[in-house]
């Protein structure tokens, strides 16, 4: 039923660059959210769980580190520039079906920020919070710890759009695509893995790719 219900919100295919630009002027402009249900460029599908997503860039967008460590932080996008990146180019793959090959993201690596933070005693996961007010994710912090989870500012060699989930999301890059939260705002270093979004509707917490939700897609890494 819950996957049914997140493929009502991610119909079609690509439609090419133009197309592509085209939408993301319209989905920043559509307080109704509705635009989200149209096909985007490169494959990917559009869309979110809240009518209407507010859009944070240089001057307005924070990212919170706090929980259980020792130095809690509050970072800008200039701060995440300037930190170590990485590149990785995976494909992506959606728990409806759709798939991205040889997508690049590029970011902070996720472990970096946690080494910043000196995470304590006790911490077991992490959670995850966004700005459109909703939408939660969780990692183990082994999970969390994997060279290949970042927090991400580029996506295919450009700065992440907002219909995309910019100025910056998660990406996990061995897990479906429901991981790699868009609009991320804040990470929680927590005592146990609390379930995000769709782990509450039903989905797999665990999201490995062609092993979990009960499908056999080829793994993303």
């Amino acid at each position: 039923m819950v996957l049914g219900l997140l493929g009502l919100g991610a119909a079609g295919v690509a439609a090419g660059p133009y197309l592509q630009r085209a939408q993301e002027a319209v989905v920043g402009k559509d307080p109704t959210g509705l635009t989200g249900l149209l096909p985007g460029g490169g494959g990917f599908r559009y869309y979110s769980v809240v009518a209407s997503v507010p859009t944070r860039g240089e001057d307005t967008y924070t990212l919170t580190v706090d929980g259980l460590v020792e130095r809690p932080g509050r970072y800008r996008l200039a701060d995440l520039r300037a930190m170590p990146q990485r590149r990785i180019v995976r494909d992506v793959q959606c728990v409806t079906g759709w798939r991205v090959p040889d997508t690049p993201f590029e970011g902070v690596p996720l472990a970096h920020l946690l080494d910043t933070a000196g995470v304590t005693a006790g911490a077991r996961a992490v959670r995850f919070s966004c700005f459109d007010g909703e939408y939660t994710e969780s990692l183990t912090l082994e999970q969390a710890r994997r060279d290949d989870v970042l927090v991400a500012l580029k996506l295919q060699d450009a700065p992440i759009s907002h219909s995309h989930g910019g100025p910056v999301r998660l990406y996990v890059a061995p897990m479906y695509f429901y991981k790699s939260a868009k609009w991320l705002s804040g990470i929680t270093v927590t005592d146990t893995v609390r379930p995000g979004y769709w782990e509450e509707l039903g989905y797999d917490t665990d999201a490995w790719v062609g092993r979990s939700n009960g499908r056999d897609d080829a793994p993303t890494a």
